[in-house]
């Protein structure tokens, strides 16, 4: 594409013609892009706060051990499935926000998935929730929570855009995934239980492959 573009620059100006070929460009960019997301093995999988940072707590249920529970069920469901997998703590401490993206920016033909839990003072609010900071994450984020809405049968907060420094510094389609409400009784209850944590990751993991056939 280099050979195109300094072409590009060497030709007489004709407004038509370099409206077009800049097109061009940006579709062959845009191409390429396509192909890179169609083309990942590697899932990096971040589990949210740990070591001093709980995350959002209630009594003695903790967001960080919540959050590491379920990137691991998630990390051996991708690997059954050929999937390679990155994981950026591997138990109870402290990572800074910049040193996940740094983890995840390592690797090439990748996805970035963050795995939260959610927290608010207003007790009654529940649901689960993905966010998005890029256009290719957004097509993942939506693909992961209707997957995660089928696997869990709870409330759909949706798929939403927001700035959280993990994806917004991603250089690979990344996702925030919240599973539910800490601060919520009936939704905390659920995910003390394996099973509830089995459910977010499997909808990930279907989302997941969703995403990569939809190329």
């Amino acid at each position: 594409m280099l050979s195109y573009i300094n072409s590009f620059k060497q030709a007489p100006f004709h407004p038509m013609k370099s409206l077009l070929q800049f097109l061009t460009i940006i579709a062959i960019c845009t191409m390429a892009n396509v192909a890179s997301a169609a083309n990942f093995r590697t899932v990096v999988i971040d589990a949210g706060h740990g070591g001093h940072d709980n995350g959002g707590q209630w009594g003695r249920v903790y967001e960080k051990h919540l959050a590491l529970d379920t990137a691991f069920r998630l990390e051996s469901k991708l690997k059954k499935l050929g999937y390679q997998t990155v994981m950026t703590r591997r138990s109870d401490y402290f990572i800074s926000l910049p040193q996940r993206v740094g983890i995840g920016n390592r690797y090439k033909n990748a996805i970035f998935v963050s795995i939260h839990y959610n927290y608010t003072w207003k007790q009654q609010v529940s649901g689960l929730e993905t966010f998005y900071s890029s256009e290719q994450g957004r097509q993942l984020a939506h693909l992961v929570q209707g997957s995660l809405i089928r696997k869990t049968r709870t409330v759909d907060r949706c798929a939403k855009y927001a700035r959280f420094y993990v994806i917004r510094n991603s250089t690979s389609p990344a996702i925030l995934v919240e599973g539910g409400f800490v601060s919520n009784a009936e939704e905390r209850d659920r995910m003390k239980s394996g099973w509830f944590r089995d459910s977010i990751a499997q909808g990930i993991v279907d989302g997941i492959q969703r995403f990569r056939s939809s190329y």
